[in-house]
């Protein structure tokens, strides 16, 4: 009985030791890296909770990822630029100057709904197009749709652009696609970022302020849309979060299946649009004329090609979204005009 106890005793060290050894063996070839992430809410907020949720996929892949909230965007890509972040989370238009084809998707008017967003996405995450994506040591490695970027307004009888003139709009002084298009409609730019732009909108610093239906509720835009403001019911462009890694420390392949597992959020991504989008009662919506509407589209499109020619916005971006929305809308006068 007690040879038998040593022989069980004896064998349970040498499973324990196995273990061990095998653990270690684990942790010494998966590899640690930081991920920074913008999340205007910081750790407890909904993009930080998803990219956390991303965490497990990531070690099946080699990489143990260490988490880090920003609420300031512009620290995370600074931060990132400086090598102190080997993955970070950023809006689209931030992310612009690491990648400026990926950084057009947000472009004035290019994207109008969902359906286009999904086909553009869905072109992006295919092998094949994994050059586009890739600027030097620079990959996106997956973009999250955030829905639908609208006119935020304290005062709603203000329903028309040629109303917006003399008006204040919180602008992201950092990007000359949204400075150029407050001064071609005559509003004035009051400079702001991610961080501030909804305390200088709900304290009426501010006239304007521009924002998807995502950041109503979280940054309580609704306090400076009551009690007379709105929201204006027409897209802008279409917002996104951009994942981008240094592509020289991480596992050859990463970026590709990090963008499938983006790809596989998308649903989940879309219904946290639809619930924001139906917080906005529909008290606070301000409808535009068909006719006013159409005429924002060819003003849009003027800025864009505009822009595009100053370098601020990719032109292989630019043909794929013209692309995308003649395949949904055919009949569109812009199908016709090749100049985009």
């Amino acid at each position: 009985m007690l040879k038998i106890k040593r022989n069980l005793k004896a064998a349970t060290i040498v499973a324990a030791s196995t273990v061990a050894m095998a653990s270690t063996a684990v942790s010494a070839d998966m590899m640690s890296r930081s991920f920074c992430i913008f999340d205007p809410i910081g750790a407890n907020g909904p993009l930080y909770s998803v990219m956390k949720s991303a965490k497990p996929a990531a070690m099946k892949w080699g990489v143990d990822l260490e988490l880090r909230a920003y609420t300031d965007e512009k620290i995370a890509a600074e931060d990132f630029k400086a090598g102190q972040c080997d993955q970070v989370l950023l809006t689209g238009t931030r992310a612009r100057e690491f990648n400026n084809f990926t950084g057009s998707l947000e472009a004035l008017g290019a994207i109008p709904g969902d359906q286009e967003m999904k086909m553009v996405l869905e072109t992006l995450n295919t092998p094949q197009a994994q050059s586009l994506l890739i600027n030097g040591n620079y990959e996106v490695s997956g973009i999250l749709p955030a829905g639908a970027i609208y006119l935020f307004l304290r005062d709603r009888t203000v329903d028309s652009v040629e109303e917006l003139q003399g008006k204040k709009v919180a602008t992201l002084d950092y990007d000359k696609a949204s400075v150029t298009m407050v001064r071609h409609v005559g509003a004035s730019v009051v400079g702001a970022s991610s961080a501030n732009f909804a305390g200088k909108f709900n304290n009426g610093s501010v006239d304007a302020a521009y924002a998807p239906a995502v950041a109503y509720t979280p940054l309580e835009l609704y306090k400076g849309v009551q009690p007379a403001g709105g929201v204006f019911d027409y897209k802008l462009g279409q917002m996104n979060f951009q994942i981008i890694i240094q592509k020289d420390k991480f596992p050859e392949g990463y970026g590709q299946k990090s963008r499938e597992y983006s790809a596989s959020r998308y649903n989940e991504a879309y219904d946290i649009v639809a619930k924001a989008e139906a917080e906005i009662t529909p008290e606070v919506w301000i409808r535009p004329k068909p006719e006013d509407a159409e005429g924002y589209d060819k003003l849009l499109r003027e800025v864009r090609i505009s822009l595009r020619d100053e370098g601020v916005y990719d032109a292989k971006a630019l043909k794929l979204m013209r692309k995308v929305r003649c395949k949904t809308d055919p009949q569109n006068a812009e199908c016709a005009d090749s100049r985009e």
